[in-house]
């Protein structure tokens, strides 16, 4: 099997990715894959709708020396704290852009590794960012759906260009 980045503009990076009912050895090959494509594009999330996989599986690593690998499978948010904070986020499926989000700076999320376990995890920091943004890929929101529209208008001819990326 073998994916490659999608860019802003592909019709799967705007729509919700389908649970995922089996975890099985093709579930785990798909993360394995996640986790390369991220470190080779030097990304620190990715989820599997931005190499054109409609399904509901996020890979996130922070750390700087690739010993923090946090894979999930249909995560869901359970709670956000109430503090607010913002970040300048970037994405692989925006190359070259970044712009400030508001997001909650604390969430608590469920989810299943690719062993089967249920898990929850309470977050907060780049990791909680991070989380919010790859499961917003999920639901076919990217992070220029959450900046105001001026700026966004403002990134304009920029995107334009990032669409181009996906005839290649």
């Amino acid at each position: 099997m073998s994916h490659n980045l999608v860019y802003y503009g592909n019709e799967i990076l705007s729509s919700v990715a389908e649970r995922v009912d089996n975890i099985d050895g093709e579930v785990v090959s798909i993360v394995n894959e996640m986790f390369d494509i991220m470190y080779k594009e030097k990304g620190i999330g990715l989820a599997a709708p931005q190499i054109n996989l409609g399904q509901r599986i996020i890979v996130i690593d922070t750390s700087d020396d690739r010993k923090g690998k946090i894979a999930l499978v249909n995560p869901e948010i359970l709670e956000f704290s109430d503090i607010l904070e913002p970040y300048e986020e970037g994405c692989l499926s925006l190359p070259g852009l970044n712009a400030d989000v508001i997001r909650p700076a604390e969430i608590l999320v469920k989810g299943i590794t690719p062993n089967g376990e249920e898990v929850e995890i309470e977050a907060s920091g780049l990791i909680a960012r991070v989380m919010q943004h790859e499961i917003d890929h999920l639901e076919g929101i990217l992070f220029i759906d959450r900046i105001e529209k001026y700026i966004k208008d403002e990134l304009r001819s920029e995107l334009k260009k990032i669409k181009k990326l996906n005839k290649k």
